[in-house]
């Protein structure tokens, strides 16, 4: 494992579960892992849905919104 690879993994050590998950799949995704994808939920399709809505019509969060939940993972 490289040492940038083992950085990233200690980082990802220090978040919530639901985080290090997320990035646990993503990781996968990303190494061609041999993973069924994961179902959406009816929840996640619906928001899936709405902000589609919300392109088509312009609307996009400002940089303030962006960095406040950047903020909220301490990121």
């Amino acid at each position: 494992m490289t040492e940038l690879l083992e950085k990233a993994v200690a980082a990802a050590r220090s978040l919530p579960a639901d985080l290090q998950g997320e990035l646990a799949r993503i990781l996968l995704r990303l190494a061609d892992a041999e993973e069924e994808p994961v179902p959406l939920t009816a929840d996640e399709q619906a928001a899936i849905t709405v902000s589609k809505a919300a392109v088509a019509r312009g609307e996009f969060a400002t940089d303030e919104e962006v960095r406040a939940v950047w903020a909220s993972y301490s990121l």
